[in-house]
């Protein structure tokens, strides 16, 4: 009768171990992140969804709203009643829409009776790429005006060569706009907030505005792969560690 043969277990199998619990662990530990930051994201999404069913503020109330401070004032729809300040126009640059570039155009609106100016994203428009220091043709209807939207931050600011700030209040045609120093330069008590203007498209302006998306899927697909490269280092582990080492050679020997 043959004795069983002894598996020896040498400093390599121990750090082999060590190593593949460390990276188990870790990789576990990334997927169970991403669903947490999932789970924020549609906590976040859902929020934002209730914020959008209140009913609109009109400008007193939306006003009160801004002077508070409170971060309430985000993600509301808005009826606004106001004036344009025609001549603070700007036009934000390398902006798209339905996959075209051109500029939003964005004007401040005093709130009628009411200290409160906000930025308001009024639409896009194509620019000429033939000129591009041209400006397109904007109506801006002058006296009491009236508009629907909804509350969102300030216009996102995209990527620009070091030094472009340096160009705002030089040109109407911006790359960005940077809240606190609009605020020096034009002199408008401006809130920290802006208005995505969302009443049907007119005097040349394109108003389809992207949705807000909770963005879960990006995350489920990295806690999918995080998830499963755990369970491929727990197979491999197994099958060179264990299997290979403790059942075949008992198999070959039996």
């Amino acid at each position: 009768m043959t004795a069983p043969r002894r598996v020896r277990l040498d400093s390599r199998f121990w750090l082999v171990t060590a190593a593949a619990v460390a990276a188990m662990a870790a990789t576990a530990a990334l997927g169970r992140w991403q669903l947490d930051r999932a789970s924020q994201k549609e906590a976040l999404h859902s929020a934002i969804d209730t914020r959008m069913h209140l009913p609109p503020l009109n400008a007193d109330a939306f006003g009160q709203l801004v002077a508070s401070g409170s971060g309430d004032a985000l993600h509301r729809r808005v009826a606004l009643r106001g004036h344009w300040v025609a001549r603070n126009t700007v036009f934000l640059d390398n902006r798209q829409m339905l996959g075209r570039q051109g500029f939003i155009v964005v004007t401040p609106l005093q709130l009628e009776h009411s200290p409160v100016v906000v930025l308001v994203q009024r639409g896009w428009v194509p620019r000429n790429f033939q000129d591009r220091t041209a400006l397109p043709p904007v109506a801006t209807p002058e006296g009491p005006v009236e508009l629907s939207g909804r509350t969102a931050a300030p216009p996102a600011r995209l990527l620009e060569l070091e030094g472009g700030h340096r160009a705002e209040g030089s040109s109407r045609i911006r790359q960005n706009l940077d809240l606190d120093a609009f605020r020096s330069e034009t002199g408008l008590p401006l809130a920290d907030v802006s208005v995505l203007q969302t009443d049907a498209e007119s005097d040349g302006l394109l108003r389809q505005w992207p949705q807000a998306r909770a963005g879960v899927e990006k995350n489920y697909g990295y806690a999918f792969q995080w998830f499963g490269l755990c369970s491929l280092i727990a197979i491999l582990y197994v099958w060179f560690q264990l299997v290979r080492r403790f059942i075949r050679p008992r198999t070959a020997t039996s």
